[in-house]
Order: C-alpha cells, then sequence, then structure tokens
C-alpha cells in the first residue's frame, strides 16, 4: 500500500470494518468517509459475485467518493472477504433480503446522515427491489446498466451479429435456439459463448471507442488491501457462486419492468448507448412508460454495459448531484 493511502486512511473519519447479520449470515461490511456527517452511499456490486469495483478491499482506494459520502462497501455473500457456497437454496430473493438488512442497520448506525443505493448491474436488481420495498428508509439511488427483462435473450443481441461470419451467426442461432430454459450445462456453455462472441464482434459489454476503466489500479489495491486475505482476493473471481445452478437462470426469466412505476423515491439510471445487455433502449422505453416522474435515465455515450472511464466519471457526477 503507498504512502498517499495509508494517510488518506488515517485522515478519515469513518474507516471501520464491521461484521453485520444480514440474511441471517454474518457478514463483513467496510464503512469509509471523509466525515462522519456526510450523506452514506450503500455500494451494491454486480455479478453475482462480482465484488469490483467497489468491495471491502477497497480502503483508501477512491478518496474522490469518499470525500463527498460514506461508502458502505459489501462483498455480498458468496465473494471476496464474504465468500460463502451459494448453493442451489440461493434465491434472488435472498441478496434482496440482505439488502434490505444492510440499509436498516446502516440506517440505524447513521440515523442523521441521508441515505443512498448505488448499483451496478445485478447490483441495481438489487437496488430497484429494495428501493420499491423500504422507501422510508432511503434518499434516492442511482444506478448503472438497470436489470429489466429479456437479459441477454433479446432481439438486439441476436441483431448484433448480422454481420458477423456465417460460423458465429449459426453459434448465435444455436444459443438462442436453446433459449433460458435448457439444461444448466448447456445454459452455462452458451452464455460463456455468448461472453466471448459480445466482446469480438459487439461493444454490448466494453465499448472499444472508449477508455476502459482503470480496473487494473483497482485489482492492484485489492490486493494490497489491509481488509483483504489472500483468500479473499482469490474469491473476489474464484468464488462460492459456482456452486449456484439456480441465481443466473433466475435472471434470464426477471422482468422488473412494474417495479420502476412503484418507486417513490428519486431513481437515476445511466445506461451506456452500447448495451444490450442490459438493454438501453429498454430501459428508456420502461422508463417513459412508467408515467414516474421519480424515474428518469441518462444516456452515456460510448460505454457498454462495464462502465468505461467516462461512465466511471459520469457515475461520481451522478453522485455529486444525487446527494447535493
Amino acid at each position: 500500500m503507498n504512502r498517499a493511502r495509508k494517510n488518506y486512511i488515517k485522515e478519515c473519519g469513518v474507516s471501520s470494518l464491521l461484521t453485520l447479520n444480514l440474511g441471517g449470515y454474518p457478514q463483513k461490511v467496510l464503512l469509509e468517509g471523509y466525515k462522519k456527517d456526510l450523506p452514506v452511499v450503500i455500494a451494491l456490486h454486480g455479478g453475482p459475485g462480482s465484488p469490483v469495483p467497489f468491495g471491502v478491499g477497497c480502503r483508501g482506494l477512491f478518496p474522490e467518493w469518499t470525500k463527498r459520502a460514506v461508502i458502505v462497501f459489501w462483498d455480498q455473500l458468496g465473494c471476496g472477504a464474504n465468500d460463502y457456497k451459494i448453493g442451489d437454496g440461493f434465491k434472488i430473493e435472498n441478496f434482496v433480503d440482505m439488502t434490505v438488512d444492510l440499509i436498516t442497520e446502516i440506517k440505524a448506525r447513521f440515523p442523521q446522515n441521508k441515505l443512498y443505493l448505488f448499483g451496478v448491474s445485478w447490483g441495481s436488481m438489487l437496488a430497484l427491489e429494495a428501493a420499491v420495498r423500504v422507501p422510508e428508509k432511503l434518499d434516492g439511488a442511482f444506478v448503472y446498466g438497470q436489470v429489466l427483462k429479456n437479459l441477454f435473450f433479446n432481439g438486439e443481441i441476436k441483431s448484433a451479429f448480422f454481420n458477423a461470419p456465417l460460423k458465429v451467426q449459426g453459434k448465435i442461432a444455436k444459443i438462442f435456439s436453446d433459449g433460458a430454459g435448457c439444461e444448466y450445462e448447456i445454459l452455462d456453455k452458451n452464455l460463456k459463448t455468448l461472453y466471448k462472441l459480445l466482446n469480438k464482434y459487439t461493444n454490448a459489454y466494453t465499448n472499444k471507442n472508449s477508455k476502459p476503466a482503470p480496473v487494473g489500479k483497482i485489482v492492484k489495491g485489492l490486493l494490497t488491501s489491509p481488509d483483504y486475505t489472500f483468500k479473499d482476493f482469490k474469491a473476489v473471481a474464484l468464488n462460492g457462486y459456482r456452486f449456484n445452478k439456480t441465481l443466473w437462470r433466475e435472471l434470464l426469466n426477471l422482468n422488473l419492468t412494474p417495479r420502476l412505476s412503484e418507486l417513490k423515491i428519486k431513481y437515476l439510471l445511466l445506461q451506456g448507448d452500447s448495451d444490450i445487455i442490459t438493454s438501453t433502449q429498454y430501459v428508456l422505453n420502461a422508463a417513459k412508460s412508467c408515467n414516474n416522474q421519480n424515474v428518469t435515465v441518462k444516456v452515456i455515450k460510448n460505454s457498454g454495459h462495464m462502465p468505461s472511464a467516462g461512465a466511471m466519471e459520469e457515475c461520481f457526477n451522478a453522485l455529486c448531484e444525487i446527494i447535493k
């Protein structure tokens, strides 16, 4: 860990690693903020099971964020500092319950502070469900890459390979023919193939016209974290989610569109213009048709489902805007 990071940690008014009971499981949660009276933001990472960029190993890594707010970093059960075998008994509802428990715990510790949610991809789904369930405990939310419906299996992805080689088009046709209801082993293989092909032939995941987010710097920061063992670091990627065969099937069949009309707090959706994984066009249409003034959408140019460097900056700008 470099000197600047060490010095910043020492300066923080809030810098503590807690163990909280969430959904019936003891879990490590990091709180960091320059001052105790700042607004509080709970970060909900993607995946499921991918605690990057905002996870428990991030103490001192994001001073620009933690000078604006007390950030709550949580490695969701099954990964990172909270690695655990996530069997088929775990459903999406379990993780929504844990998110609500975390909101309740943090609100009890900071009763006078405003409280917000920030979710990315899978975390956006948790943010939306929790915001509908406990709006009285929250002051707003902002997300990137909102999971709504037709994840992966949608017409936009199928059309994206129109100019690809015929062999690739055949693979895509086979994946769509198998659909989301096939055996888990086939579905798992198809999703991995689809991921590779989307990365190679489209801007759906990472937009090739933009500067990527500094993932290498973040990974190095996690490796030198005072809160991560090497085992925790390994569990950022290879973790308990590999034992679960049900969560992805749930996600692929999910339709959260009706939730937008139920929101009673300000909810900002940030979407990459080339994201067809969590389709930006679907999000725009849903936000318009939900007829809810609490819901707004901002489309970010040259960014896919994985936020570019510019998209990360826009997320930070959204933080500054929503908490002021």
